[in-house]
């Protein structure tokens, strides 16, 4: 007889899960999915360029319903499970539907991030997560013309710049003077910004938001400066932290997210979790290459029970922004115990910094040109000296080995 899986959560993580198990051993379990989205699983990278009018929403859906028909998965959509019964084996639905289960793998994901300041519920004010903060969007441009984006990272970014194709005025209100802080240095944030400004978006950077103004609809946004300015949608894009309600109701130990082991087992026995809502050794994921990776392994340890350790590493991030191409990872910024070696070519758009000390790379930043990064990514995994292509390391793999070649 098949053992019972229950998948709370219809996105990437524990989809990846389910795809990796479908491989190891299709027969093993009776699957039960449960989605609170109306869809199957679709890529969540991809709704910028929905929102841009670059992609069809059926274009990025990564699993119809006919795919879960056919393998055989029992899949409850637009339902939210409301409480794990770990006691019993079962997980109930806000609907009344009731799942029992062998093993459980909880896959929430993560909620934005949204400013605690007061208008926050008017109409009109919404994060950039899911299909339906897209279609809001889309549909808002069409009888609206301002739009005011608060948080200045990547999807606060991708945001604005899917409005302005949609043909509204965007502001972009970032609280200090570095765009993508967490992947880019000053020097490559001010060349993203010069590029984004010459689309037509408008930056107010140092800017604090402090009230949201209107009757029902939003209509303005108040600074801590005491200026205004108009704003018919305002979308939130200052952070994402990992959905660990449900488990917290349910008795699963968690702090910052689910804590689980190196086999993804949380401290409850029979369940697991995978994804943004983890935590695992003190480090929560938002990068797809280590959520795909936990799937991997939490599927082979469902079906052989090997002692295959999650072991999450330094992680380069790798991202077009736009059009344009960046590339981060380590200690991009530095300190006084390092040393930076930098490439601009700004007529081409191009600059390269590596933070190097006592000759190993601890940090890349890559605008424009990104070919080198995978390599830069590896010299900085392998701590490899770099003594010896110093004098060329900028110029990239392909000159140092021609290099090497002539010597």
């Amino acid at each position: 007889m098949k053992e019972k899986l229950v998948l709370i959560g219809n996105g990437m993580a524990g989809m990846r899960t389910v795809d990796e198990l479908l491989k190891l051993s299709p027969d093993k379990f009776e699957i039960t999915v449960f989605g609170a989205e109306p869809h199957g699983n679709y890529n969540r990278i991809m709704l910028s360029p929905v929102l841009a009018g670059d992609k069809k929403l059926s274009e990025i859906i990564i699993h119809d319903l006919q795919w879960y028909e056919d393998n055989n998965i029992n899949l409850y959509i637009g339902k939210t499970i409301t409480k794990i019964d770990h006691a019993r084996h079962r997980v109930l639905a806000d609907d009344g539907t009731i799942a029992e289960f062998d093993r459980l793998i909880i896959a929430t994901g993560s909620v934005p991030v949204m400013l605690d300041i007061s208008g926050k519920d008017l109409e009109g004010v919404i994060s950039f997560r899911h299909i339906n903060d897209v279609k809001v969007m889309i549909e808002t441009a069409k009888t609206h013309k301002n739009a005011v984006v608060i948080g200045g990272g990547l999807l606060g970014l991708e945001a604005a710049n899917g409005l302005i194709k949609q043909g509204m005025n965007v502001s972009v209100v970032h609280r200090n003077n570095v765009l993508m802080s967490q992947q880019l240095d000053q020097e490559a944030a001010g060349l993203l910004r010069s590029k984004l400004e010459e689309s037509g978006m408008n930056f107010l950077l140092d800017h604090h938001a402090e009230a949201l103004l209107g009757k029902k609809r939003v209509e303005k946004v108040r600074f801590r400066d005491g200026s205004v300015v108009k704003a018919d949608l305002v979308v939130m894009a200052v952070g994402v932290r990992p959905n660990i309600s449900l488990a917290q109701v349910s008795g699963i130990q968690c702090d910052r997210g689910i804590l689980v082991d190196d086999s993804l087992q949380t401290m409850t026995p029979k369940i697991y979790a995978v994804g943004e809502c983890v935590q695992h050794r003190d480090k929560t994921f938002g990068l797809v290459a280590p959520l795909f990776e936990q799937a991997k392994v939490l599927a082979n340890h469902l079906v052989n029970n090997d002692v295959i350790s999650y072991k999450s590493g330094a992680t380069s991030t790798q991202l077009k922004v736009t059009g344009i191409n960046l590339f981060s990872a380590g200690n991009f910024i530095g300190d006084r115990s390092t040393e930076s070696m930098v490439y601009k070519d700004f007529a081409r758009h191009i600059y390269k910094k590596l933070v190097i000390k006592n000759n190993k790379i601890i940090g890349i930043v890559l605008y424009g040109d990104t070919n080198d990064g995978l390599w830069y990514f590896s010299l900085l995994k392998d701590r490899q000296d770099i003594s010896d292509m110093r004098e060329n390391i900028l110029f990239g793999q392909h000159h140092i080995e021609t290099e090497m070649q002539i010597t």
